[in-house]
């Protein structure tokens, strides 16, 4: 596919912050529609934000205008499922998000990037510079959720059995698709449940957040959100191991920063620690009074923390400077 003519964030018509931020534009990848949005000088290095499970590119509402005006060239993506993307019944894993991932980065991007990931995102922007490191300079992962990361290493174990490993595909099938989720998704998505269940991935009060809520359920009622997240439970859950986050970090070369929120009870700083004894070597920033999203909870630590390492990639140059 070719490159087809970008937005320009500086003609009239976008918004630099909210939900609706950026100038927003339509991609097809592999027979989908992909939803993206891009904020910033042509000229700056590019930056793809990548959102968590259940949101999309206008969750990083409090944070696209800043790291555009200190000189970055922001571009958000909803990943397939999400957002404003298509919502089909395709094996949705990190796998397939990340070469959705490296297609925009190529066809659309057109440049190396640094990819700023919340939760699913982060292990997203992970699985992205592992297989496709050519395209990816740094990755960040706010945080990086696995349950992998929380069971034993691979090597202490030996290798299932191929009987056993057709029984566990079989049961996984089985009883992600015994669950009533037809029924599940539309309360959730209708009533107040979806607030709190938002709450759930925040300290602070976000119950009255009308903009916030408007992110999370958009998508959650159309009309594919109950076939894509069937899809993704099996594939996610029936993922083989070189796809997971320990053999992930094992593999990446690039820079990568984490950032957790020290009160996040969703992937708690437990995981942290776990992802550390994997890799000593990976800085992790800890932000005091936030949740699992601290990108959204506390903007101004999490711009602060994201540009001040930015700003120490190599060949950043002053462009990716704080305060530009």
């Amino acid at each position: 596919m070719t490159r087809s003519n970008q937005p320009d964030p500086s003609a009239s018509g976008h918004r630099n912050s909210g939900a609706d931020w950026g100038v927003h534009a339509e991609w097809r990848w592999a027979g989908q529609s992909c939803h993206w949005r891009v904020l910033g000088d042509r000229a700056s290095p590019a930056l793809v934000l990548v959102h968590g499970f259940a949101a999309g590119s206008g969750h990083w509402r409090r944070n696209a205008a800043v790291l555009a005006a200190a000189g970055w060239r922001v571009y958000g993506l909803d990943l397939i499922g999400f957002g404003a993307s298509s919502q089909p019944a395709l094996w949705l894993d990190n796998r397939l998000w990340a070469r959705q991932l490296r297609a925009f980065i190529e066809q659309v991007v057109q440049a190396p990037v640094v990819l700023v990931g919340h939760s699913l995102g982060g292990l997203v922007a992970l699985s992205c510079a592992v297989f496709f490191p050519d395209l990816v300079r740094a990755v960040v992962a706010a945080p990086l959720p696995d349950p992998s990361l929380m069971l034993p290493p691979a090597g202490s174990h030996p290798r299932r059995r191929p009987l056993l490993r057709r029984l566990r595909r079989w049961l996984v099938n089985l009883l992600c698709r015994l669950l009533p989720l037809e029924l599940l998704v539309p309360l959730l998505a209708h009533s107040p449940l979806l607030d709190l269940g938002i709450q759930s991935a925040y300290r602070t009060a976000v119950i009255g957040d009308g903009e916030l809520h408007r992110v999370i359920a958009k998508p959650a009622r159309r009309p594919g959100a109950v076939r894509a997240l069937r899809a993704m439970s099996i594939a996610m859950a029936l993922r083989p191991q070189a796809a997971t986050a320990p053999a992930l970090l094992k593999r990446l070369s690039q820079p990568l920063l984490l950032i957790w929120g020290l009160e996040d009870r969703l992937v708690p700083v437990l995981v942290a620690e776990q992802v550390g004894r994997l890799r000593p070597d990976l800085p992790l920033e800890l932000i005091e009074g936030s949740g699992h999203c601290p990108h959204d909870e506390h903007p101004d630590a999490f711009n602060a923390l994201l540009l001040q390492w930015l700003a120490q990639l190599p060949g950043s140059g002053p462009a990716a400077s704080p305060g530009r």
